[in-house]
């Protein structure tokens, strides 16, 4: 097991012995700290598309508050043509671009109500949900929105249960509503969770 790996099941097995499930988070001061990576596609039906989309997310949570601040960095690159007009996976890597993604602030949903669904299914987690503060396209506002942003954003962290050989945290997803979707689809976007650190605030 080499040293990352370790860390990250020390501050899992860590959470196993404070909480008894996501629900505990409201219930507690913790000020925790989330973060991850993202890897997925795009529909072929967006302009562009299929995009490849891959990148690294963060989630602070405020316990005192309930709420939460939420920001992903990606990368997007497409793939060309072949003669007759269909997608060729050889030729990746077309028009490459990043977006800066943020929430600010938001208010946390201690259920998966409304989250994208697994198979197995995840069994439990959280969510939050609301309008981005900054959604970029090569660092300016993103050509797709609107000035200011009016895109919404759900973002889903959920896992396995609190038994052993289980993950509580494992699974993250982005799905959008609003403009945005003309760019990334209107399907979530996943990613999984690498590391959780309680901040403070326990006691």
């Amino acid at each position: 097991m080499n040293h990352k790996t370790l860390s990250f099941s020390v501050r899992m097995l860590s959470a196993f012995a404070l909480l008894a499930g996501a629900s505990a988070f409201a219930q507690r001061p913790l000020d925790v700290h989330f973060s991850g990576v993202l890897n997925d596609y795009s529909p072929s039906t967006v302009k562009g598309g299929p995009w490849e989309m891959h990148g690294t997310w963060s989630l602070d949570l405020n316990g005192a508050s309930g709420r939460a601040d939420f920001s992903a960095a990606m990368t997007m690159s497409g793939y060309g043509k072949t003669a007759d007009g269909a997608v060729d996976p050889t030729q990746g890597g077309q028009s490459a671009h990043t977006h800066n993604i943020r929430l600010t602030n938001i208010k946390v949903i201690w259920d998966m109500t409304g989250c994208p669904t697994y198979s197995p299914a995840t069994q439990q987690g959280f969510q939050i949900q609301g309008t981005v503060s900054l959604m970029t396209g090569n660092g300016s506002n993103a050509t797709f929105e609107t000035n200011p942003p009016s895109s919404v954003l759900q973002v889903c962290i959920t896992g396995g249960d609190l038994v052993p050989y289980s993950v509580p945290y494992s699974n993250m997803t982005m799905q959008f509503t609003g403009p945005a979707t003309t760019h990334f689809g209107t399907q979530a976007i996943h990613g999984d969770v690498r590391t959780l650190e309680f901040l403070g605030g326990f006691r």
